[in-house]
């Protein structure tokens, strides 16, 4: 499945094949191409269906850890802290990580990740009282420090599963199914913790980390022989993930794509969830602790990222230029999003405003995820994809601190105006770049 990968691990960017698909595939893609890899590829399926599981009862805790906050302590700096809390783990796990990933059989991984957080969530149950919240944000320190293992090695693993010529469709197939099972889940989610209490949803989500380490298991996956260091010593392992930033700072493109969920992260992304919160904990109130509404705000997200991507992709298909040009263009929609939204005018319009934020945000996270499948080689592929996670789990720490004192200092719906403003500064810097590139919106 590696063959094209080149023999050097940090080959530059030149040497590595672009996949190219030719254009009458790319304008006429349809949903037989997801249903044929689905029916054709029975690695990619069951990795597939232990995703729809895991995401499920991700989006359960996620809406049981922030409604559970929102109850016991008021503080919108307190809901901030869960989500820093969620986002540093993985940052300082990350170089051990991506160098774990790219040493070691990436399905085994995938599988004990899972086992592991299934034990981590049930402890959650013992969060009863405010002054039990310390524990609830160690335990989720726990639970996404593994999950900094699960996410690289899951986005690496992909094209060890998949041919080149799938590979666009795999990738837009998983980030379409996490954009469903946020918009089921959260709807799900909400309705569990507002009807049943918080702690059935996190009951329920150890159960969904069982069921995926069973699908994972069932993928016939075997390590590739370029995989695996030559050393096992502290030392190797951290001259490897050195090798790896080498590469990103070596190749500039890389990197400039590997930062751009990050970028956004800071300015939006990252304090966002902290802003669906406040506003269905204080404004819109439906279910206990707004729970019920806060999984109707994160169904409108949900579907829009999922739709985004699926929709974008007709036009763009798999190619370097029209990957970027999109990435541009939906910066846009998603500032057009938070401009609806600030006003916070009704329930409906802040749905709305959430379904064009979501939109534009899920075409940005997907289609960045594409270009570095396509262009970074396998060797290296780990350490790239955990690199990206940690320049994105650190922006995202930072974005919901700014975002949690911003709520409790200006209110929210000040808060939005600031994310719209923020959110000029990576689409201004991604426009710059692709300019710069040659890849600008103009069609040739």
């Amino acid at each position: 499945m590696l063959g094209s990968t080149p023999r050097h691990p940090f080959a530059p960017e030149r040497q590595t094949p672009p996949i190219r698909i030719p254009m009458a595939h790319t304008t006429t893609r349809s949903s037989n191409e997801y249903l044929a890899l689905l029916q054709e590829n029975q690695d990619f399926r069951n990795l597939w269906l232990g995703q729809i599981v895991s995401l499920l009862g991700d989006w359960f805790n996620l809406i049981g850890s922030a409604a559970l906050i929102a109850t016991l302590t008021g503080s919108g700096m307190a809901i901030s802290g869960l989500f820093v809390v969620r986002m540093l783990a993985p940052f300082l796990i990350s170089p051990l990580a991506g160098v774990v990933t790219d040493r070691y059989d990436r399905r085994m991984i995938l599988i004990v990740a899972d086992l592991l957080r299934a034990v981590i969530v049930l402890a959650f149950l013992l969060v009863r009282s405010a002054e039990m919240v310390w524990l609830l944000y160690l335990l989720t320190a726990l639970q996404l420090a593994v999950s900094g293992f699960f996410d690289p090695a899951k986005n690496a693993i992909l094209p060890d599963v998949v041919s080149q010529r799938q590979l666009g469709a795999a990738n837009a197939l998983s980030a379409a199914t996490w954009s469903v099972m946020l918009a089921f889940g959260a709807a799900l989610g909400g309705l569990v913790a507002g009807t049943w209490g918080v702690y059935s949803a996190f009951s329920l989500d150890a159960v969904t980390f069982l069921i995926s380490a069973f699908f994972i298991y069932r993928v016939g996956y075997r390590q590739p022989v370029e995989q695996g260091g030559s050393g096992k010593s502290i030392a190797d392992a951290l001259g490897e993930y050195v090798e790896g930033l080498r590469y990103l700072l070596r190749e500039r493109d890389i990197l400039m794509i590997a930062s751009q969920k990050g970028m956004i992260a800071l300015s939006v992304a990252g304090g966002f969830n902290v802003v669906q919160v406040a506003i269905a904990e204080k404004l819109f109130v439906i279910g206990e602790g707004g729970s019920l509404s806060l999984g109707i705000f994160m169904t409108v997200f949900g579907i829009g990222t999922g739709i985004g991507p699926i929709v974008a992709r007709r036009w763009s298909g798999d190619r370097d230029r029209s990957l970027r040009q999109s990435i541009t263009i939906f910066y846009g929609l998603t500032g057009i999003g938070l401009l609806v939204l600030a006003p916070l005018t009704d329930f409906y319009s802040v749905n709305l405003g959430m379904f064009l934020r979501g939109f534009g945000g899920g075409v940005v996270w997907v289609f960045g995820t594409q270009l570095l499948l396509q262009k970074v080689p396998g060797a290296v592929r780990g350490r790239v994809f955990a690199t990206e996670f940690a320049i994105f789990a650190l922006a995202s720490a930072i974005g919901a601190a700014w975002t949690g004192f911003a709520l409790d200092s200006l209110g929210i719906s000040a808060t939005l105006w600031l994310m719209f403003w923020f959110n000029l500064i990576p689409g201004g810097i991604w426009f710059w770049w692709t300019a710069r590139r040659g890849a600008g919106l103009s069609v040739r």
